[in-house]
């Protein structure tokens, strides 16, 4: 048991490809996705305390209450403790980057490494978000059916990344309400040759995946085909995609001197997005 408060990283989950593969007959959809984390994310704090309560900072914490549905609060119930919280709010809210799911995993290893309890099983999990399992595995994955399937991805290669987003809400139901399509081929397997380095990455990532929710995305949110444009006019960018139901998008580079320039000019060229340069975890 851990007697100094913890504090656990919730990094950005990324996307590189989404396929829709169907949908089950409870609603929920199945997915076929690789999915990877940036350096670029939030920050949860835990300490022991007589009740839960949690307190939230950082620079995009003003439209995020500490309400019953606020993830953070319902991983702490599903571990069944009270604890003094802080979120450290860096992600922008409903961006499709796991944000909230992040906060949950992130919560529920700062308070499984605070206390020693065992984590919540799988069906736990799964009932804060179909994301929140594959955050909590925290690595390069391959994460199939409604989230509860996960298999890890061989070494990746390094690679830098600038995420962006436009400050516009894309709510993630008329995204998949304006999918023309809910039985879309699964994901080819990843090849060895893929893992040779960025460039080759991408360009098979470019030449045999995609992103299903990507074309009705900009139906719900026009301003992202501007945004996937103005990534891929940055110089050395290696591809351009949205992540998960949008709106952000990123843009994968061979190194963090490119995405810093890409993300210098960005700021430059659209002073109201949200514009963040990082690095791939491993």
């Amino acid at each position: 048991m851990a007697i100094e408060p913890v504090q656990v990283f919730a990094p950005a989950k990324l996307n590189l490809c989404l396929h829709v593969t169907g949908r089950r007959p409870d609603g929920y959809h199945l997915l076929d996705s690789l999915v990877v984390f940036a350096s670029v994310g939030d920050r949860v704090s835990a300490d022991m305390g007589p009740e839960l309560t949690l307190r939230i900072t950082g620079p995009e914490a003003a439209d995020l209450t500490a309400g019953p549905d606020n993830l953070v609060l319902r991983a702490a119930l599903a571990m069944g403790l009270d604890a003094t919280l802080v979120l450290e709010k860096i992600l922008p809210l409903a961006s499709g980057i796991g944000g909230g799911s992040a906060d949950a995993a992130a919560t529920l290893r700062a308070l499984a490494r605070l206390t020693g309890r065992p984590l919540p099983p799988m069906a736990g999990v799964l009932r804060l978000g179909a994301d929140v399992p594959v955050c909590l595995a925290g690595r390069p994955t391959r994460m199939s059916g409604i989230g509860e399937i996960l298999h890890p991805l061989p070494p990746l290669p390094a690679m830098a990344c600038v995420l962006v987003n436009p400050r516009v809400p894309v709510p993630t139901p008329p995204v998949f309400a304006a999918l023309a399509r809910r039985d879309n081929p699964p994901l080819p397997d990843l090849p060895a040759h893929a893992l040779a380095c960025a460039p080759a990455l991408a360009a098979w990532l470019s030449a045999h995946t995609r992103n299903d929710l990507a074309a009705p995305a900009r139906e719900v949110a026009p301003v992202l085909a501007e945004v996937q444009a103005a990534l891929e006019a940055t110089p050395d960018c290696l591809l351009a995609r949205m992540s998960g139901s949008g709106g952000t998008h990123f843009g994968l580079f061979a190194d963090s001197a490119t995405a810093e320039n890409a993300a210098a000019t960005l700021r430059t060229t659209h002073p109201a997005w949200w514009v963040a340069p990082g690095r791939i975890l491993d």
